[in-house]
């Protein structure tokens, strides 16, 4: 069933009224007006649900409520915050449209640079998420699939539908979407291919900055396997393939075991992090290299690749060429 359009009518209160579409159909109420209602605090959309402001073809409603495709949704005129959301700059917009490495009319990804967050927050005014929604104003719906940590590059996902993030969803769940990460650690990693089961747990320092730790009793069960794939005078380049998706697992688990990722400030080396700061790398050496799965809506298995930062290629082409500026 195709949801008919309605127009953006508005009654003499200035009232608004939304057809659900195919693609919002199975949304919550409440999601659903946090996102059609961008600025307007939580708690007062809130609120205007238990005052039936809301109104679900013409009855109340709850906030857990599922819509459904066609159904007519009044939105109240909730006031918004007086300033509006920061425009990201004309040059960061066009960044990153060059930046797409995959689209089709589903899902679309691209190549996250490092430094850049995945959504804004947390004193970050917008991230690749509202840089993109503001470079494509032609896509009604964009969501982020999954994230990754600001520090690190490489291919992040967003879905243009509703219908794709659910499918997304569900197969990161059933661990049927295949992560593969390029990492340089530090040390000789000779024990080839090595799987760390270790559960992380997530904890806050007296300072605030958010800190992961191993922990087998209280912590989530994690795992990343790590296969070493060239080594270098001090380091190991390895592909880290993850079935979890754990907040810095990658970090957590390569410090775990001895062999912290090269460049990473809150779990890594610092003295070797300044000797590879000499060989130019100036970032974590941390990126999402792939990401493989069956394409919604189709049978094909998809396989989307990044390819490395020239920042990256350059130290590594440095490292085989010998020049290791006295790193053993």
């Amino acid at each position: 069933m195709t949801a008919k359009p309605l127009k953006n009518r508005k009654d003499s209160s200035n009232v608004s009224y939304h057809r659900v579409s195919d693609e919002e159909a199975g949304q919550r109420l409440d999601n659903f007006l946090l996102r059609v209602m961008k600025g307007v605090p939580k708690t007062r959309i809130y609120r205007a649900i238990r005052r039936g402001e809301v109104r679900v073809d013409g009855g109340r409603a709850a906030a857990s409520r599922k819509l459904g495709a066609g159904e007519a949704v009044r939105l109240p005129p909730l006031r918004r915050p007086e300033t509006e959301a920061p425009r990201s700059p004309d040059a960061a917009r066009k960044a990153i449209l060059g930046r797409i490495i995959f689209e089709d009319e589903r899902l679309l990804a691209i190549n996250k640079p490092s430094g850049m967050a995945a959504h804004g927050g947390s004193g970050v005014s917008f991230g690749a998420i509202e840089l993109m929604r503001q470079a494509r104003p032609d896509l009604a719906y964009l969501e982020l699939v999954h994230r990754l940590d600001r520090e690190t590059s490489g291919c992040l996902l967003f879905a243009k539908r509703r219908s794709a993030l659910r499918s997304m969803h569900e197969r990161l769940r059933e661990n049927a979407v295949e992560k593969r990460y390029l990492a340089l650690l530090a040390g000789r990693l000779d024990t080839g291919e090595r799987r760390v089961d270790a559960a992380l747990v997530t904890n806050l320092r007296r300072s605030g900055e958010r800190m992961v730790g191993v922990d087998p009793d209280n912590g989530k069960r994690s795992v990343s396997t790590f296969r070493p794939v060239q080594a270098y005078p001090a380091a190991t380049l390895a592909e880290v393939r993850i079935e979890t998706g754990r907040t810095h697992q990658i970090r957590v688990h390569a410090a775990h075991i001895g062999h912290p990722v090269v460049g990473d400030e809150k779990y890594g080396d610092r003295a070797l992090n300044r000797d590879f700061r000499r060989l130019g790398l100036k970032r974590m050496f941390l990126h999402a290299q792939s990401l493989s799965f069956e394409r919604p809506g189709g049978g094909e298995t998809l396989c989307i690749s990044a390819p490395l930062q020239s920042q990256l290629r350059e130290l590594l082409d440095r490292l085989e060429a010998g020049d290791a500026g006295g790193l053993r």
